[in-house]
């Protein structure tokens, strides 16, 4: 029932692609695997151009984290954030160590994500219910 469910929090974050691009570039796969589990990171490079769907994934974990209230840092990195891509192309997110931790600190039960992107910009919007 929907009736007793509460917003405790929500996060957005745009991405310029060119950004992540560059970042590819210079770092490679060292960039990628620190802000990428195996799962996405296989998606991502699974595509011609896969800056997009980092771009994406980045913008992603930015919007969980602003909607935890914390960002990205000591208390929730980015390999506790995954973006799990549904067949019907819809995303969940799957929290691991820290961001598990989170969730029961903050009695969440669900997060609700969103991603959009044109070959410029990634966006992404997360809600935390409780």
């Amino acid at each position: 029932d929907s009736f007793g469910a509460m917003i405790l929090g929500v996060g957005i974050d745009l991405v310029e692609v060119g950004r992540i691009r560059d970042s590819l570039e210079r770092l490679g796969e060292r960039f990628a695997r620190r802000i990428l589990c195996p799962a996405e990171y296989d998606y991502c490079f699974s595509h011609t151009d896969p800056s997009t769907h980092v771009a994406a994934r980045f913008a992603a974990k930015e919007a969980v984290s602003k909607a935890f209230g914390t960002g990205i840092g000591t208390e929730l990195g980015w390999l506790d954030i995954e973006v799990i891509r549904l067949e019907s192309g819809s995303t969940q997110v799957r929290l691991q160590g820290a961001g598990t931790q989170l969730m029961e600190r903050r009695s969440a039960k669900i997060i609700h994500l969103n991603l959009t992107h044109t070959a410029q910009y990634a966006s992404a919007v997360a809600i935390l219910e409780g």
